[in-house]
Formats: C-alpha cells, sequence, structure tokens
C-alpha cells in the first residue's frame, strides 16, 4: 500500500492535497486541508479536482484555508518591507549620551540597540 494517499476521482491517480465532506443537514460540501488520516465518508481530492469542485444546485461549498499552506504576500506586506530596508539604511546621529540627536532621539519605545536589532520598551510603561 502507498504511504501517499490518491485523489478519490475515477481514474486520477494525483496525490491528494485536500478532503472534501458533505453535512448533507445544512446541504453544504466543506473543502479544506488534506485530513490527518483517511476516513470512509470523505473524499481526498487532487489539486486540480479540488479548484474546480461544484455543489449542486441549492449547495453552498465553504473552501477552509491551509495555515500551512505559503501565501502569497499582500501590497502591505511589501510596503512594510520595503519601510523597513528603508528606515534600517537610514543614518544614526548619536550625541555623547548615546541617546543621539536625530529624529529617533525623542523615540521613547527604544531602550536600546546593538547592531540592527533594537530594545523596545512596552508601550504600556
Amino acid at each position: 500500500m502507498s504511504p501517499v494517499r490518491r485523489c478519490s476521482r475515477t481514474a486520477c491517480g494525483r496525490p491528494a492535497v485536500a478532503t472534501l465532506t458533505y453535512v448533507y443537514a445544512d446541504s453544504t460540501a466543506v473543502l479544506g486541508p488534506l485530513a490527518t488520516y483517511a476516513e470512509p465518508h470523505c473524499y481526498d481530492l487532487c489539486a486540480e479536482h479540488s479548484e474546480r469542485l461544484t455543489a449542486p444546485r441549492g449547495w453552498e461549498v465553504v473552501r477552509l484555508s491551509d495555515p500551512s499552506a505559503p501565501t502569497r504576500p499582500s501590497g502591505d506586506d511589501l510596503e512594510a518591507l520595503a519601510n523597513a530596508v528603508r528606515e534600517a539604511a537610514r543614518p544614526q546621529d548619536r550625541g555623547r549620551d548615546g541617546r543621539g540627536s536625530g529624529p529617533h532621539a525623542a523615540d521613547p519605545m527604544e531602550v536600546a540597540r546593538r547592531g540592527h536589532l533594537r530594545v523596545l520598551r512596552s508601550p504600556d510603561s
């Protein structure tokens, strides 16, 4: 017996990536990440069949996202990364007391700095 679970669709031998379960009482088909183990009342589907899944008229398809699946970065993520790089590249002025006189001198959140790492104080304290 193969350790890799295969798609439940007839004549499809691709590896399964999702599990389909029906909730008959609610007329709902639930498609989620591949279940931990195979159950007789669930159907394992490959990527192609899980993307093309449709339900009968009057039924709802609920697609649960896989939290372990890699997600594509959003525009906000890329902008935050660019801002962090700009911030790290900005030169910092340091005065005699080590706190500096630049724009970050009055920043009450930064307690200490070691290289590119900063120790931040909690906003509550």
